[in-house]
């Protein structure tokens, strides 16, 4: 009889953890309505070095960030253009970046909505955050912001971009 007690008390500790847990993990306004899984990667610009299309938090000015964005209907399906009216990566400065749905890579292996930013030369350094902003249909909107530790923020940082070597 003991152990059973000692059982029901540890699941209703781990129950109340990971429910409280998830509550916390809620990061779309309103929550269930869209699930979104996304992330930033540096963007080819003719002249810079490598590598694209790998995961980046830090960028210089002259670089540009890539947006690759999959956002899903309550049921797991995809949420493309016949879904959304529209989807829009707004940056803590208040500017805009419009998402286009569509195949990436040749031949396409995948389907998603993405779009780039080329950080313009006076930008100011330091955390850079953002949100997307999912416009469906009917205009309602659903709001999803990523990470909120600074550590995981879009950061601008001094510097050059690396330029590719000339090739003869």
């Amino acid at each position: 009889m003991k152990s059973i007690t000692l059982s029901a008390i540890a699941f209703s500790i781990s129950a109340t953890l990971f429910s409280s847990g998830a509550i916390a993990q809620v990061t779309t306004e309103p929550a269930g309505k869209l699930f979104f899984e996304g992330d930033i990667v540096r963007h080819r610009l003719d002249g810079q070095a490598g590598p694209f299309c790998v995961l980046e938090s830090q960028y210089k000015r002259g670089e540009a960030i890539a947006w690759r964005i999959r956002v899903l209907q309550p049921d797991g399906t995809v949420a493309d253009g016949t879904t959304l009216k529209s989807l829009v990566v707004e940056l803590g400065s208040g500017e805009t970046v419009a998402m286009e749905y569509g195949p990436h890579g040749n031949p396409p292996t995948d389907f998603f909505w993405a779009n780039s930013w080329t950080l313009p030369a006076t930008y100011p350094t330091g955390s850079l955050g953002y949100k997307v902003i999912a416009t469906l249909q009917d205009d309602s909107t659903v709001t999803w912001i990523p990470f909120n530790r600074a550590a995981s923020q879009l950061m601008v940082i001094d510097g050059e971009p690396e330029m590719a070597a000339a090739t003869p």
